[in-house]
């Protein structure tokens, strides 16, 4: 179980990092549009009409995506105050159960994001001409990877797997060594 748990974490590793590059090209590409908007508007004295619409997308998708990542990496602050009261062996329950709260919250957020997707579908963005449902796309995948990460961690907890939380050092690899040169 825990080898297919690792390639498990090596697919979702990946998706991990696709989506924090998405997320970081989204900061970079918003910081133009934004700057953009500022030169034209106060040294050529027109406007971007696309820009601030383009912008609050964008910043919606890294903000989602960044979020997701920060729950698989366990970047979250968390408030564990009762752990230092109870038995160590209580915490991966308690942690447990945390991270079935935050699967409930993607799946929600999927769910009504889907939903307010659906009914702003066959409007339209003003400045983009692109559908409204489009501004709901961030909290769906973002909803998604919150599923998808958080059962992660409830499954590596289960085999026994370093799952990180925030403030932990992640435990030193086993030091293998080899014979013979």
């Amino acid at each position: 179980m825990q080898d297919g748990l690792r390639r498990l974490a090596l697919v979702m590793g990946g998706l991990a990092r696709v989506a924090l590059w998405i997320a970081g090209a989204g900061l970079v590409l918003m910081t133009v549009f934004v700057f953009a908007q500022v030169f034209v508007r106060y040294v050529m004295n027109d406007s971007l009409h696309w820009a601030e619409p383009a912008a609050v997308t964008i910043m919606a998708w890294f903000i989602f995506l960044g979020a997701a990542v920060g729950v698989r990496e366990g970047y979250h602050l968390s408030f564990d105050v009762l752990l230092y009261f109870l038995p160590r062996r209580v915490a991966p329950w308690l942690h447990t159960i945390s991270d079935l709260f935050v699967v409930g919250f993607g799946f929600g957020m999927f769910w009504y994001g889907w939903s307010l997707a659906a009914r702003a579908a066959n409007d339209y963005m003003p400045g983009l001409g692109i559908s409204r449902g489009f501004e709901f796309a961030p909290l769906i995948s973002g909803g998604v990877l919150l599923v998808l990460f958080s059962i992660e961690r409830i499954l590596r907890r289960a085999a026994g797997l370093h799952t990180a939380r925030f403030g932990e050092d992640a435990p030193e690899e086993p030091e293998t060594t080899t014979t013979g040169a």
